[in-house]
C-alpha cells in the first residue's frame, strides 16, 4: 500500500483509497518552506497503527513535522511549541522510515505521549432482551403414606402459573386428605401464595403484586404480606458483577500479551497494544487472594507484577444501589388459612448503596399501626484485613421504645475463614414481625473458625448463643473434622455441645466410600441424649438426566432400630419415589410423584417439575426432528412438530438448534440455530421457519437427445424466482412448481421450451424426465 508521495498527489485521495484519515494540520505552512522531501506517511506509534496519515518533511535521516501534527498523534507538546519540530531531535524518540510501505514507525517513551488506556476483560455485551410467549404451566407434587395401623394420608402441592410478555401470574396451594382410625377421614385445601410479577430488564427492577416477602438486611426480619412491592433484581442481568473486583493498571511499551493468574491459576489472557491498559480481574475468589499479571512483549521479554486483593459479595461496587419498597397487609396464619390478613396497612423500605468500592451503606424503615422502626448500617472492607459490618436501629410503639445494635467481622482466604457477629436489643425494641409474632432476640451471638489443612483434611469450630425476652438463654458449641482417606473414601467427625446443659451432647462419626456406577456406601455411629445409634447406608444416586436409583438403610440403637428401602426413577415426564420404612414397631410405606404439565402453542406437554425458564420448539408440523441445546441432544419433535426444552438459563443467551438432516427433502428452512433469551419461570416459543415446497429435479435433453449443456439457464414461466442453472447430465433443480409447468431454456445455441405436469409427493423431491426441450415457437 503506497501512502507516501510528493505534494503532486492529494492526500485526501490517498486517505479514501486506504481507509485512513489525514491529520488536519493548521501548521502545515511551516512545512511548505522547509527544505527536503515532502511526504504524506502512514503513522505507527509504539507498534500501534494510528489509522492516520501525517505530513512530514524528510531531510536525509531526519524527519520534521509541525507541532500540531505531533499533538494530534498524542505527543505532549507545550502551548509555546509552534512551527517545525525535528522528531529525531526529541529525547527518547526513535524513527524508522519504511519507504516500501511508505510508513513512519515512531517509538517514544510513555512520558512523552498521551494514549487512551486499553480496558481488558471488560464486559461490553449488551443486556439481552428476554421473550415470553403466552402459556400455562401446572407443577404438581403428590405424596401419600399408609402405616401398619391403616392410617392413610395424601397431600398435593400445586403451582398454577400463567405467563406472557406482560409477566407471570402464579398461585400455589396445598391440599391434604387424611383417613385415620380416629376420628376418621378429613380433608382441606389451603391457598399459599398468589403473585403477579413483571420485570424490567434494563433497569434491573421487578414489580410484584399479591403475596410477597418484604426485603431486608442481615439485621432486619422479613415478613409476609399481601400488597405491592418494587425491588431491585440483579438476577435480571446475570452478567452484572455487583461487588467490587480488583483492577490492575499497567503500561506496555510495545504490543504485548497480558496474562492474569489468580492464586497461581491462569484465568485470563489477551493481547494489548502499546500504551497504558486496565485489567479487570475475574471474580472467582471470595476473600483474600493473590494476583499476578505477566506482560510479555513482542521481543519475548517478560515483566511480572504481583498484588494482593480482597473481594466480598457483602459490598456493592461504587455507584450501584439495591432497594426494596413494599406496602400492604401482613399475612397471618400462613399455611393454615387461605385469606387471613391483618387489618392495618404496613409499609417497609430497604436501601443499599456502594459509596466507594470499600464502603457500602444501608438503611431500613418500617411502620404499621403506630409502630415505627428504622435504622442504618454499614459494611466496610479494611484493606486486606477483612470486612467489618455495623448497624443501629430504633423503634417506637405507642410510647415504648427500644434499640438494636449489631457488629460483626469476617475474613477468609483459600485455606482459612473466620467470622464473628453479635446482634443485641435493649429496652422494648420491636419491629413489624413483633406485632404479629415473636419478638426479636435480645441477644444473638455467632462465631465461626474454619481451616483447610490440605491433604490432612479440614476442621472448624463454631459458637451460637440465642436469648429471647422472658426465655432461658441457649448456647451451643460445635466442632467438625473431615478428611479424604483416598480418592473414594472420606471420614467425618462432628461434636455438638449444649453449653447450658453439660449432659446434652451429640457426637457423630461416619465413614463414606464411593463405588462404581454412582453407588456409595457409608457406616455411621451417633451418640445423643436419646441414646446410641449405628447405621449402614447404601444408595445409588439418580442421574440428573434420568434413570433409576435406590437406597437401603439399616440401623440399630436405643429405641431406634429398623431400616428402610427406597427406589426412585427420574423419567422424561416425571420423578417417582416409593419406599417402606420400619422403626421399632412403626411401619409405613410412602410414594411421591412430581412433574409438570405445560400448555403452549395449542399443545400439551408433560415434563419434570419446572422451576426456571423453558422453551417450546416448533418445526411447523414436521415430526421426529432432532433438537439440541448447546450441541447437546434434547429430544425429537412430536407428531405435531413440538418439543418442550426445560432448564434454560433465564435472562441469558441459550443456543438451540435443530438437525437439518432430520428434515424431509421437500421443505425450506429459514434457520437451524436460534439464540433464545427466556424470562424466569416462563416459556418462549421458538420457530425455525420450516415451510413445505413444491420442488423437483428435472432432466432436460435437447431435440438431438443429448443433455442440455452445463451452465444453461432455465426460467419457470409465471414464477418470480431468478433463472436456475443447468448442472451435469442436464439436471436442474426447480422450486415453486404448479400442476402444469412450462420451462424456457437458454443455451449457447439458442432457446428451447419444455413442458411437464407435477404432482407433489410428501417428504420427497422427485426426479422428472428426461424431457425434450424443443425449439421455442414465437
Amino acid at each position: 500500500m503506497l501512502l507516501g508521495i510528493a505534494a503532486t498527489t492529494s492526500p485526501k485521495v490517498l486517505a479514501r483509497s486506504s481507509g485512513l484519515s489525514v491529520i488536519a494540520d493548521s501548521g502545515s505552512g511551516f512545512l511548505e518552506t522547509a527544505a527536503g522531501e515532502d511526504l504524506y506517511l502512514e503513522v505507527v506509534l509504539n507498534g500501534n497503527p494510528t489509522g492516520k496519515i501525517g505530513h512530514f518533511v524528510r531531510d536525509g535521516a531526519r524527519f520534521h513535522a509541525s507541532a500540531e501534527t505531533l499533538r494530534q498523534l498524542g505527543f505532549r507538546m507545550s502551548a509555546e511549541t509552534q512551527g517545525l519540530v525535528e522528531l529525531t531531535g526529541l529525547p527518547r524518540v526513535q524513527v524508522d522510515y519504511n519507504s516500501a510501505a511508505q510508513r513512519l514507525d515512531i517509538t517514544a517513551t510513555a512520558d512523552l505521549i498521551d494514549q487512551y488506556a486499553t480496558v481488558l476483560n471488560a464486559r461490553t455485551s449488551t443486556i439481552p432482551q428476554p421473550t415470553a410467549s403466552p402459556g400455562l404451566l401446572l407443577n404438581y407434587d403428590l405424596y401419600g403414606t399408609r402405616d401398619n395401623r391403616n392410617n392413610t394420608s395424601v397431600s398435593a402441592y400445586t403451582e398454577l402459573r400463567a405467563f406472557s410478555s406482560w409477566g407471570v401470574l402464579s398461585n400455589t396451594a396445598l391440599s391434604r386428605w387424611n383417613d385415620s382410625n380416629a376420628p376418621g377421614a378429613s380433608s382441606d385445601t389451603v391457598r399459599l401464595d398468589t403473585t403477579f410479577s413483571r420485570s424490567f430488564v434494563n433497569q434491573a427492577v421487578t414489580l410484584g403484586l399479591g403475596d410477597l416477602i418484604s426485603g431486608g438486611l442481615d439485621w432486619t426480619r422479613p415478613t409476609r404480606l399481601g400488597g405491592i412491592q418494587l425491588r431491585r433484581n440483579f438476577a435480571l442481568q446475570p452478567e452484572l458483577i455487583t461487588f467490587p473486583v480488583p483492577a490492575f493498571y499497567g503500561q506496555a511499551n510495545l504490543p504485548s500479551t497480558v496474562d492474569l493468574y489468580i492464586n497461581g491459576l491462569k484465568q485470563y489472557s489477551s493481547d494489548v497494544p502499546a500504551g497504558p491498559f486496565e485489567l479487570n480481574t475475574v471474580p472467582i475468589v471470595n476473600g483474600s487472594g493473590q494476583a499476578q499479571v505477566v506482560v510479555t512483549d513482542g521481543l519475548g521479554r517478560q515483566s511480572t507484577i504481583a498484588f494482593p486483593f480482597y473481594t466480598t459479595n457483602q459490598l456493592l461496587r461504587k455507584g450501584l444501589s439495591d432497594y426494596s419498597v413494599e406496602a400492604g397487609f401482613i399475612r397471618e396464619d400462613y399455611g393454615v388459612d387461605s385469606f387471613s390478613y391483618a387489618s392495618d396497612p404496613a409499609v417497609s423500605a430497604t436501601y443499599r448503596v456502594g459509596v466507594t468500592d470499600r464502603l457500602t451503606l444501608a438503611g431500613h424503615a418500617e411502620t404499621v399501626s403506630g409502630l415505627t422502626a428504622g435504622g442504618a448500617g454499614a459494611v466496610m472492607a479494611v484493606g486486606q484485613a477483612g470486612v467489618i459490618n455495623a448497624s443501629y436501629a430504633a423503634s417506637r410503639d405507642h410510647g415504648t421504645s427500644g434499640h438494636q445494635t449489631g457488629l460483626g467481622y469476617n475474613w477468609r482466604n483459600e485455606r482459612f475463614n473466620f467470622s464473628v457477629d453479635t446482634l443485641r436489643t435493649s429496652g422494648d425494641y420491636r419491629d413489624i414481625a413483633t406485632r404479629y409474632g415473636r419478638s426479636p432476640p435480645s441477644r444473638s451471638d455467632r462465631a465461626l473458625l474454619g481451616l483447610s489443612l490440605g491433604e490432612a483434611g479440614s476442621l472448624g469450630v463454631n459458637y451460637v448463643a440465642l436469648e429471647y425476652p422472658g426465655e432461658p438463654r441457649s448456647r451451643y458449641g460445635s466442632a467438625y473434622y473431615s478428611k479424604r482417606l483416598g480418592p473414594r473414601t472420606s471420614l467425618n467427625l462432628s461434636v455438638n455441645q449444649n453449653l447450658e446443659d453439660h449432659d446434652d451432647r451429640s457426637v457423630y462419626l461416619s465413614f463414606s466410600m464411593s463405588l462404581d456406577n454412582r453407588v456409595s456406601a457409608s457406616v455411621s455411629a451417633q451418640h445423643s441424649p436419646n441414646g446410641n445409634l449405628a447405621a449402614v447406608d447404601v444408595n445409588k444416586s439418580i442421574n440428573s438426566d434420568g434413570g433409576f436409583g435406590w437406597r437401603l438403610r439399616a440401623q440399630d440403637g436405643d429405641n431406634q432400630s429398623g431400616g428402610l428401602a427406597e427406589v426412585g426413577y427420574r423419567g422424561q415426564h416425571s420423578d417417582v419415589r416409593a419406599g417402606v420404612q420400619s422403626f421399632n414397631s412403626n411401619t409405613y410405606g410412602y410414594a411421591d410423584l412430581s412433574g409438570a404439565v405445560v400448555l403452549m402453542d395449542k399443545q400439551f406437554f408433560v415434563a419434570r417439575r419446572i422451576d426456571d425458564a423453558f422453551a417450546v420448539i416448533s418445526t411447523d408440523g414436521v415430526a421426529n426432528v432432532p433438537v439440541m441445546r448447546e450441541n447437546r441432544p434434547m429430544g425429537i419433535t412430536n407428531k405435531r412438530g413440538g418439543l418442550l426444552v426445560t432448564s434454560l438459563n433465564a435472562y441469558q443467551r441459550n443456543k438451540l438448534s435443530i438437525d437439518p438432516m432430520g428434515l424431509p427433502a421437500d421443505v425450506d428452512i429459514t434457520r437451524v440455530n436460534a439464540e433464545v433469551v427466556p424470562s424466569d419461570r416462563a416459556g418462549t416459543l421458538v420457530r425455525f421457519g420450516i415451510q413445505p415446497i413444491q420442488a423437483a429435479s428435472v432432466i432436460l435433453h435437447g431435440a438431438d437427445g443429448e443433455p442440455i449443456p452445463v451452465g444453461s439457464s432455465v426460467t419457470l414461466q409465471g414464477s418470480s424466482a431468478p433463472p436456475m442453472v443447468v448442472g451435469y447430465d442436464g439436471i436442474v433443480y426447480l422450486e415453486g412448481l404448479g400442476a402444469n409447468n412450462v420451462l424456457d431454456v437458454q443455451t449457447a445455441q439458442g432457446q428451447c421450451r419444455a413442458q411437464f405436469d407435477y404432482q407433489h409427493k410428501a417428504k420427497a423431491v422427485p426426479m422428472i424426465g428426461p424431457l425434450v426441450c424443443n425449439e421455442a415457437t414465437p
